[in-house]
């Protein structure tokens, strides 16, 4: 119950520093860009390095990367299918759900993750 109580709190105040950061910048639509994500991507690092110790929170961050990398190539080939080949929204992310899969588990094979 502990560790719920201190996602929820480490969260909220990771998220609405995000949030205001986000309020700051121009434009507006930029300010997306730090929603949620990354507060909870710092708000796990910080839990896994208070309970599992650095190294376990390093490899997280490591499959972290791997997912955000896999992530701008599902975006792209969203981008190039719907603007390129004219597909409809919903093949289109279908189709690329598999190169976001493809990638994300190729990063994992060839470079490792969480321990």
């Amino acid at each position: 119950m502990t560790e719920y109580v201190l996602r929820f709190i480490a969260g909220g105040v990771i998220v609405s520093g995000f949030a205001i950061l986000g309020d700051m910048l121009r434009p507006k639509s930029f300010g997306g860009l730090l929603g949620a994500a990354p507060s909870v991507a710092l708000a796990t690092l910080g839990i896994a390095v208070v309970q599992h110790g650095p190294q376990f929170a390093a490899a997280e961050s490591w499959t972290m990367i791997y997912g955000a990398i896999a992530l701008a190539c599902y975006s792209l080939a969203v981008c190039h299918l719907l603007m390129r080949l004219r597909l409809a929204a919903l093949p289109a992310t279908i189709i690329a759900s598999v190169v976001w899969l493809a990638v994300a588990f190729a990063l994992l094979a060839g470079f490792g993750g969480a321990a």
